[in-house]
């Protein structure tokens, strides 16, 4: 078998800046972008800020952009060109034609890395239904015969579908059996979920912009495996692990996708099988990468991407803030920050790699899991003894004595779920 070598891809990323967006701001948004484009493993062979006054209908950029990013790509040689905004199919068609290289938008960036880091069948079918419903939208700029058509059996038929007509379709047919397929995905989660929530172990999910270490904090918590990269959307598929907490009890911690600006509202929807477990867990945990200048801006994006999945402070679920990362900061911003936190409540300024304040961030998990506990009094004659171990194994066990009889008195706490069950399957305890 002869293989044949892809040829290198060597791109040139453009950020369009629109309105009063500060030097700085346009600085890191386009070292976001180019991020982004090296998480596609090709090669960046220039970057640069284009400032865009008026959006021109049919090329985005004027002539004059136009014409100094075609000697761009001839001096570079570059064969790709990012643009980290969304522009029309028309316009990306069009920039296609006139620079005579692939252009892709900010959308079309995000679902290539999608695709390239989905590793379950459950991701590569999120990912392929977000790509067809972008797709369906630039047939035009994918196709170069949509003009020819299919002609009709016999002289009534008339001149039969164009090509373009045809190929909706197909899309069409294809976004409906991906659709029918995740529908099973939706369900079968929806029964791990309600497992779940039988379970006596509640859910703890991590969620955060890309690239805020998320992974890494999982990794110190549980069992991990979980791969830690500094690199946008390394983790892409949700993974759970048992947390174990100081007092002995146990949760479930989930890892999920990273959020980012801008999120495509196709992927948003394709991943929302995914998603729907950051709405039913029981407490939230917000990692944020301190360091990043434009954290606050981040934590905007993130609270209004869990708004839209109807999750997160809006919708009374409990979160707590991590401000990882604290480490990279100068020891005065630290000592600041250090400050802060200690005057806002569910605030925990930690460093993952330094494992700076993990402590404390573990017993703030345990704490807000807590605060929906019971604290009850129990009495268990000598005969319900493997009550007594149940308690000690669910529970957390604030005080117990033996009195004369044989008789056992204990005071524990105990989970909604856990003191429902010894509510309902034995009630002499509580006399």
């Amino acid at each position: 078998m002869i293989e044949i070598e892809a040829s290198p891809q060597y791109a040139l990323v453009l950020h369009s800046v629109l309105g009063r967006e500060g030097t700085e701001i346009s600085r890191l948004k386009l070292e976001e972008a180019v991020g982004l484009t090296e998480a596609l493993g090709v090669e960046i062979k220039a970057s640069l800020s284009v400032t865009v006054r008026e959006i021109k209908a049919g090329s985005y950029f004027g002539s004059g952009k136009i014409e100094e990013v075609s000697a761009l790509i001839a001096e570079h040689d570059i064969n790709l060109v990012v643009i980290n905004a969304a522009i029309a199919p028309i316009q990306q068609r069009n920039l296609e034609e006139t620079w005579q290289v692939k252009v892709i938008d900010r959308t079309g960036l995000i679902l290539e890395i999608f695709a390239l880091r989905a590793a379950t069948k459950e991701g590569r079918l999120q990912v392929e239904l977000a790509r067809l419903g972008y797709e369906r939208s630039r047939l035009v700029r994918t196709w170069t015969h949509l003009e020819r058509q299919r002609g009709g059996q016999g002289f009534l038929a008339g001149p039969g579908e164009t090509q373009i007509e045809s190929d909706r379709r197909m899309l069409a047919d294809k976004i409906g059996k991906l659709g029918r397929d995740l529908e099973q995905v939706r369900r079968r989660r929806g029964l791990q979920r309600t497992q779940r929530k039988r379970a006596p172990e509640r859910v703890v999910a991590l969620v955060g912009y890309t690239n805020a270490g998320k992974s890494s904090l999982f990794n110190r918590f549980t069992t991990g495996g979980v791969l830690e990269k500094d690199m946008l959307f390394a983790t892409l598929d949700t993974t759970h692990r048992i947390l174990p907490l100081p007092s002995g009890q146990q949760a479930v911690m989930s890892d999920t996708v990273g959020f980012i600006s801008d999120l495509p509202t196709d992927l948003v929807d394709a991943f929302r099988a995914t998603l729907e477990e950051v709405k039913e867990a029981d407490l939230l945990i917000h990692v944020r990468d301190m360091s990043d200048p434009l954290n606050e801006q981040h934590k905007l994006d993130v609270l209004q991407i869990l708004d839209t999945l109807g999750a997160g402070p809006n919708h009374e679920q409990a979160i707590i803030e991590v401000w990882n990362k604290i480490d990279l900061l100068a020891d005065n911003v630290r000592t600041e920050m250090m400050d802060s936190a200690g005057m806002k409540e569910n605030s925990f300024p930690v460093s993952c790699t330094r494992n700076i304040g993990l402590d404390d961030l573990r017993a703030g998990i345990e704490a807000e899991l807590s605060k929906s506990d019971h604290i009850v009094n129990v009495t268990i004659v000598p005969k319900d003894m493997h009550i007594r171990a149940w308690l000690h194994q669910h529970g957390n066990v604030l005080s117990e004595d033996i009195l004369e009889q044989g008789n056992c008195k204990m005071q524990v706490k105990l989970s909604s779920v856990d003191y429902g069950k010894l509510q309902t399957h034995h009630p002499q305890v509580f006399v």
